[in-house]
C-alpha cells in the first residue's frame, strides 16, 4: 500500500485520484507523521460497505442464537407468508 503526505494530497489530488482509479490500491494519507485517512476508489469503498453490512447481519444472527431468540422453520414460514403472497 502506498503512503502519501496530506500535503501531497493537497497539491496533487487529481494525479492521485487518476492513479487510484487505475491501480485500485488504497493510499494511506498521513498528517504530522501519523496515519490520518485512507483514500480508496468508489468501487472498493462500496464493496467494503456491502461486506460490512453482511458481516453485521451475521453477527446479529449469531447473537440472536446465543440469546435463544430463534424460531422453528414452520413458525418462520408462517411469519414470512405474510410478505410472500
Amino acid at each position: 500500500m502506498r503512503t502519501e503526505l496530506v500535503t501531497t494530497l493537497k497539491r496533487q489530488a487529481t494525479e492521485l485520484l487518476d492513479e487510484l482509479e487505475r491501480s485500485r490500491e488504497p493510499i494511506l494519507i498521513t498528517q504530522h507523521g501519523r496515519p490520518s485517512a485512507y483514500l480508496v476508489d468508489v468501487e472498493t469503498y462500496e464493496l467494503l460497505q456491502r461486506r460490512m453490512t453482511l458481516l453485521e447481519g451475521i453477527a446479529r444472527g449469531e447473537k440472536a442464537i446465543e440469546e435463544g431468540r430463534t424460531v422453528s422453520q414452520v413458525d418462520a414460514k408462517k411469519r414470512m407468508s405474510r410478505w410472500l403472497k
